[in-house]
C-alpha cells in the first residue's frame, strides 16, 4: 500500500530537481515582495492599501501573460521531451508574439481605466477622505508600474521555456538576483537612503520595474550565450514565423488556458472586491493576509509546476499511462503532505505577522483571522493545483478551464456576491465559506484525473 503512494529516492530526486529551484525562486520573489509590502506598510495604511489595490488589478494582467506562455508551454514541454528543437523555437516565437500583444492591450486598458478600476475597491465603510488617499497613492503607484509590464512578459517567455527544457536553475538564479535588486532599491527609494529622495509608493514601483529589466537581461543573456545547452536559441530570431498548423494547434489548446488564467485572476480580484464591501479595513487586512500567503504557498505551487513539466515530458516520450498515473499519485501525496506542514507554520505565525505593519489593531485582528482560514484550506489547494497541472500537461485545456475559472465564476463569485450584498454575514465567516468551496473542487479534480482522458500526446 505504501509503495502505491510513496516513491523511492530516485523518484523524489528527479521531482525535486524540478520543484526545488522553482520553489526557491518563488519563495525569494514572494519573500522580497513581503519585505516590499512591509516597507510600504511601515509608511502608512493608506499607502499600503493603495498599492494593494493596484497589485490586485495588475495580477489580472500578470496571469493573462502566464496563461499565454502556459498554453504554448504544453507543446514546448512535449517538444523538449522528444528532442525537437525546431518545435521549441516555434513555440517560443508564438509565446513572444502573443505576450507582446497582451502587454500592449494591458497597458492601454490600465492607462484609460485605471482610476475607475481602483475606485471599485473603495466602496466599503470608511471616510471619503481615507478613500481618496487610497486612490491617490494607487494612481501614483500604477503610473510607474505600467513600465514594468513588457519586461515582465518577455522574461516569462524565456524562463518558462528554460524550465520546460529542464533548466530550472537559471530562471531561479535570475529571479534571485532580480529580487535582491528590488529589495535594495526599495530600501533606497521608498525611504530616501544614500542621498536618494524619499519617493514612497512611487519608489516601490520604480524598484520593481528596475528589477524586472534585470531579470530579463539575465535570463535572455544566459539563454543566448549557452546555445550548446539550449539548442533552441540558435537562430531563434532569424524569423518570427510560426508554422500555421502549429499556431492553430496552440491557439486551440492554449486559448482556453489563456482565458482561464485571465478569468481566474479576474475572479480573485472580484472576490476581494466583494470582501471590501464590508469596510475599507478589509482592503488592508486582505493585503496583509495575501502577502504572507504568497510567501508560504510556494510549496504547492512549485510541486504543481513539477507535475505539469514532468507529466508533459513523459507524455511527450510516450510513457505508459499506468506509470504516468503512478507518478502523478505519488507527487500529489507528497505535495499535500508537505503543505499540511506549511499550513501548520502559517497558522502558528498568524497572530504575529500582522504586528509588523504600522496599522490599527482592528486591521491586524482581521488579517490574523484571514490567515488562519487560509491555513486550514492550504492542503486542499495543494491537491487541486496538482490536478490542474496534470490536466494541462496532456493538453486538456478545456477541462482545466471548466475546473478552474468556471468554478470560480460559477461558485465562488456568486456566493461571495450574494453574501456581501444580500446578507449581514461578517466578513471572516464570509471569507471562510467562499474559500471552503475548495473542498468541493477537490472532488471534481479527483473525478477528472481518475478518467485518464488527460493522458495524451499532442505533438506530431
Amino acid at each position: 500500500m505504501l509503495s502505491k503512494f510513496i516513491g523511492d529516492r530516485k523518484f523524489y530526486k528527479t521531482a525535486m530537481a524540478v520543484a526545488v529551484p522553482i520553489m526557491i525562486q518563488n519563495f525569494i520573489t514572494n519573500f522580497v515582495s513581503l519585505l516590499d509590502n512591509l516597507m510600504v506598510g511601515r509608511v502608512g495604511t493608506a499607502q499600503m492599501s493603495g498599492v494593494a489595490i493596484v497589485n490586485q488589478i495588475l495580477f489580472v494582467v500578470n496571469l493573462c501573460v502566464f496563461g499565454a506562455v502556459s498554453g504554448a508551454g504544453i507543446f514546448t514541454a512535449q517538444y523538449a521531451g522528444s528532442g525537437d528543437h525546431e518545435g521549441v523555437r516555434a513555440t517560443f516565437r508564438f509565446k513572444l508574439i502573443t505576450i507582446l500583444a497582451i502587454s500592449a492591450a494591458g497597458i492601454g486598458a490600465l492607462t484609460g481605466f485605471g482610476e475607475d478600476l481602483i475606485r471599485l475597491w473603495l466602496q466599503g465603510e470608511g471616510s471619503i477622505e481615507e478613500a481618496e488617499r487610497f486612490l491617490s497613492f494607487g494612481k501614483e503607484y500604477l503610473a510607474v508600474m505600467l513600465w514594468g509590464i513588457p519586461p515582465f512578459a518577455v522574461s516569462n517567455v524565456y524562463c518558462s521555456t528554460l524550465r520546460e527544457n529542464g533548466e530550472t536553475v537559471v530562471p531561479m538564479a535570475s529571479g534571485v538576483i532580480a529580487v535582491a535588486v528590488n529589495l535594495f532599491f526599495n530600501y533606497v527609494l521608498i525611504f530616501g537612503h544614500f542621498g536618494a529622495p524619499a519617493m514612497g509608493v512611487r519608489g516601490a514601483a520604480l524598484a520593481t520595474v528596475i528589477s524586472r529589466y534585470v531579470e530579463l537581461a539575465l535570463a535572455a543573456g544566459w539563454t543566448h550565450t549557452h546555445s550548446g545547452r539550449m539548442p533552441f536559441a540558435r537562430g531563434l530570431y532569424r524569423t518570427l514565423r510560426v508554422p500555421a498548423a502549429l499556431a492553430g494547434q496552440i491557439a486551440r489548446k492554449g486559448t482556453p488556458l489563456l482565458i482561464n488564467e485571465t478569468m481566474w485572476a479576474a475572479g480573485m480580484s472580484v472576490l476581494n472586491q466583494c470582501y471590501s464591501v464590508r469596510s475599507l479595513d478589509v482592503v488592508s487586512a486582505i493585503n496583509i493576509e495575501s502577502t504572507v500567503w504568497n510567501a508560504l504557498s510556494v510549496a504547492y505551487m512549485a510541486t504543481g509546476n513539477a507535475v505539469g513539466i514532468l507529466m508533459g515530458q513523459k507524455l511527450g516520450r510516450g510513457m505508459d499511462h499506468d506509470r504516468v498515473m503512478d507518478e502523478f499519485r505519488k507527487l500529489t501525496v507528497f505535495s499535500v503532505g508537505m503543505n499540511v506542514v506549511t499550513a501548520l507554520l502559517l497558522a502558528a505565525i498568524s497572530p504575529f505577522f500582522p504586528r509588523l505593519y504600522a496599522t490599527t489593531d482592528e486591521i491586524r485582528a482581521l488579517a490574523t483571522r484571514f490567515i488562519q482560514v487560509q491555513a486550514v484550506i492550504m492542503p486542499f489547494y495543494a491537491f487541486t493545483n496538482c490536478c490542474y497541472f496534470a490536466l494541462r500537461s496532456g493538453g486538456k485545456t478545456l477541462i482545466t478551464f471548466l475546473f478552474d475559472s468556471v468554478f470560480v465564476w460559477g461558485v465562488n463569485v456568486p456566493l461571495a456576491y450574494i453574501l456581501s450584498r444580500f446578507t449581514s454575514v461578517p466578513v471572516v465567516p464570509m471569507f471562510a465559506m467562499v474559500q471552503g468551496t475548495e473542498a468541493v473542487k477537490c472532488v471534481i479534480g479527483f473525478l477528472f484525473i481518475k478518467k485518464r482522458a488527460w493522458m495524451q500526446t499532442i505533438i506530431v
